[in-house]
């Protein structure tokens, strides 16, 4: 919902609290690489979108987010 509302920093300090509690928790990693998208850090979204392929590995939806946030991971890289 932060991240809808371009709140990107405040969804970051929540999610990172988040990661730190349930530190298995895939989900957390995925919107923690969606704020580093937003915030023009491929490099460390692309950290986070790992951690999220390796959590959600099982999880067939979730795969789909975390392969279509690679590209556009990707994308950015070669970009910047």
């Amino acid at each position: 919902m932060l991240l809808e509302r371009g709140r990107t920093d405040d969804a970051i300090s929540l999610l990172e609290r988040a990661v730190s509690l349930y530190p298995t928790n895939g989900e957390n990693y995925y919107y923690l690489a969606e704020a580093c998208l937003l915030k023009g850090n491929p490099a460390q979204a692309g950290e986070f979108n790992r951690l999220a392929g390796m959590y959600l590995e099982r999880e067939p939806l979730w795969m789909e987010k975390v392969l279509e946030q690679r590209k556009r991971i990707e994308a950015d890289s070669k970009r910047g």
